[in-house]
């Protein structure tokens, strides 16, 4: 049993693909990271060399995976208990991860890890995957309608996914050719209202039938007003018409009103998931 890292992402997709396509929901995040690198190198989240790694068991199959893109988290996919452990000591040991400082991982598992590390942490945040149930109108609805982003929205995009991005705190923010790719496929709801644009909100390529939405954003000027409800909702049909059969999202469990926005639109929670910093 036996961790292998490195920063050769072919040799990673060959030895882990398979064992992170087998938990296409849990394991959201991490598909959407490796199709952002297929499709637009290895530096599509940031200058840093990224760096992967699997988890290699007893009968030499392939159990599970890890990436790292600087500036983001080290970002843990579904582990055995015995990986995640052994995780802990080459956080310490193996010079390819000297840089990590923080990881998101499923919240027991980012419980095991923190221990196993050794290194004193403290939580980031709190997040809770939710996929789609029966997928229900927003009541009452917003006024308005939705329609697909197209490339004279770049600028909007570009200006609302920075405002989302600082608000949320998140080290970067997207790039033009990551909206660009989004436009490509129809991948960006904008909602309007009296003829001018008042919500966002996103969805990933489906892979492997599923999609997950994100961003979903509003300005401060124009929430409460039902617009997050409604373009969430376009969004998610938008998803399911290109192919998913699986519509997810993440939540920050410090925003109960998004969260409970989510539930009524029909979404229904995974799992809870945990970013830890080191001190």
């Amino acid at each position: 049993m036996t961790w292998t890292f490195s920063t050769d992402l072919a040799a990673w997709l060959t030895a882990a693909r398979p064992a992170v396509a087998a938990h296409p929901v849990v394991n959201t995040t991490l598909l959407s990271v490796i199709d952002a690198l297929e499709r637009r190198g290895p530096h599509a989240y940031g200058d840093s060399e990224p760096v992967f790694g699997w988890w290699t068991g007893p009968d030499g199959t392939v159990g599970g995976a890890v990436l790292h893109t600087p500036p983001f988290p080290l970002l843990l996919g579904v582990l055995p208990a015995e990986a995640v452990r052994a995780l802990g000591g080459a956080l310490s040991a193996d010079p390819l991860l000297a840089r990590v400082t923080k990881f998101n991982a499923r919240r027991a598992d980012a419980q095991a890890l923190a221990q196993a590390w050794g290194a004193p942490t403290r939580v980031a945040e709190e997040l809770r995957l939710y996929r789609l149930g029966t997928l229900k109108a927003p009541d009452p609805a917003p006024e308005g309608r939705a329609r697909r982003a197209g490339e004279a929205d770049l600028p909007l995009l570009t200006r609302w996914t920075a405002e989302f991005s600082r608000e949320c705190g998140l080290p970067v923010t997207p790039s033009e050719a990551s909206l660009r790719d989004r436009i490509s496929y129809g991948g960006c709801v904008i909602w309007e209202h009296d003829g001018g644009p008042v919500s966002l909100a996103a969805f990933f390529r489906p892979i492997g039938s599923a999609s997950r939405i994100g961003p979903v954003y509003t300005p401060p000027a124009e929430r409460r007003r039902g617009y997050a409800a409604g373009v969430t909702h376009a969004a998610s049909e938008a998803a399911q018409a290109a192919g998913a059969t699986e519509v997810l999202l993440f939540t920050d469990l410090a925003n109960p009103t998004s969260n409970s926005v989510y539930r009524r639109l029909g979404f229904v929670p995974v799992e809870d998931r945990v970013e830890l910093v080191r001190h």
